[in-house]
């Protein structure tokens, strides 16, 4: 399949989406409807708000209408998500509101056995990242403050990746 390329942008014309915008929800296709909802609502706690038969099933944090979607309608069975050499998903990113959230979620998937593939101080956010039962790549975060954020000598964002504190996250959710 080609896939035109988009013409460069007329100079002086950038455009600059709105203030607001935002990622309202991430739908994935996998591969076991009943073991991918173990995961999200058993593991980390996502409250099932629809659910199509076998087929698919929406989930959310606080009665939104979904902020994860589900199906099997094209994956049943299939492979798992990420293959190397291949384009697609890298991740979703998952935003809890507090450190002490972050720091409970953690505690839930080490009870669960769950690996993580990672864990890093960013400066701006803490995160944690690990796989979902069927391959897709998952950040689960929370965002410091912005009066904390690490500035470069120009004022502008100085993020990094350092070692997280997973003892003292740990902590923080107890």
């Amino acid at each position: 399949m080609n896939t035109p390329t988009p013409p460069p942008a007329a100079e002086g014309a950038a455009y600059l989406a709105p203030v607001g915008a935002r990622i309202g929800h991430v739908h994935l296709q996998v591969t076991d409807l009943d073991r991918a909802l173990a995961f999200y609502q058993g593991v980390l706690g996502f409250e099932v708000m629809l659910r199509y038969g076998d087929q698919a099933v929406f989930l959310s944090a606080g009665g939104y209408h979904h902020h994860i979607g589900l199906n099997t309608w094209h994956s049943r069975g299939g492979h798992p998500a990420r293959r190397e050499g291949a384009a697609g998903l890298y991740h979703a990113a998952i935003l809890y509101p507090t450190r002490a959230d972050l720091g409970r979620v953690l505690g839930r998937l080490q009870a669960a056995g769950y690996p993580l593939a990672g864990a890093a101080d960013h400066g701006v956010s803490e995160a944690l990242y690990l796989d979902d039962p069927d391959g897709n790549g998952l950040e689960l975060y929370w965002d410091r403050p912005q009066a904390e954020w690490p500035r470069a000598a120009d004022g502008g964002v100085a993020m990094y990746t350092r070692a997280l504190d997973v003892a003292g996250l740990l902590a923080a959710g107890t």
